[in-house]
């Protein structure tokens, strides 16, 4: 595999579908009941000008997506009722920082939220699940031994306004005021005897953002 190639995957496992199998160069080590490195880039990082990497929907066929669609299902229930006993313990419980767990209590009771508009909307809303986008380049065998690992991300986002309101990139994916989407970013383990899974819900700036790009 040439550098270049190795770079591109660098920066898709840091995006989305962080997976045990290539755990040795990616790190997804921490256990679930802490929170995974943030998708949304650091001051220093959008300072640096950078190429962000695209999200691509998470393969049908894919053996995670019947688990991170059924984790999206509970959690949207969880969300809408805004019963802080039903959606704390989805975001991580006792390890929900008081800070998180006041922003998200904030988002849910503001109807003018994206969350306020994507979940409570008088339009059915839209469901999108999104994986990192993998280079041409893997081999069939290196897909695979991806597939088969036993720990995984992905990025669930809903809208009301129709399936051309996605995030093109994870950076569009953060929550702030004027997002045609709301998202969550769910880590998920199957290792063990009963599989687990945490939500974060992450936000970015309090600027309103600019409109999100259809995608292709």
């Amino acid at each position: 595999m040439t550098g270049a190639a190795t770079a591109a995957i660098i920066v898709s496992m840091r995006v989305l579908l962080i997976l045990s199998a290539l755990a040795a160069a990616f790190a997804f080590s921490a256990p679930l009941a802490a929170a995974p490195e943030s998708l949304l880039p650091t001051d220093a990082e959008t300072e640096a000008p950078h190429t962000p990497a695209r999200l691509a929907p998470l393969a049908i066929d894919s053996a995670w997506t019947p688990r991170f669609a059924a984790a999206a299902d509970e959690l949207a229930a969880a969300l809408r009722s805004r019963d802080e006993a039903r959606w704390a313990p989805l975001l991580g419980g006792q390890w929900l920082a008081p800070a998180d767990r006041a922003r998200v209590r904030a988002m849910l009771a503001d109807h003018d939220s994206v969350f306020g508009e994507a979940l409570w909307s008088l339009a059915t809303p839209h469901r999108a699940i999104f994986g990192w986008s993998a280079p041409a380049s893997l081999s069939a065998a290196e897909r695979a031994a991806i597939e088969a690992g036993q720990e995984a991300e992905a990025l669930v986002c809903w809208s009301a306004r129709g399936e051309g309101a996605w995030p093109v990139t994870a950076e569009e994916a953060d929550n702030r005021p004027g997002r045609p989407h709301a998202c969550v970013r769910i880590a998920y383990s199957i290792r063990g005897e009963v599989p687990k899974w945490r939500a974060f819900v992450e936000q970015g700036r309090d600027a309103p953002a600019e409109t999100t790009a259809q995608r292709d």
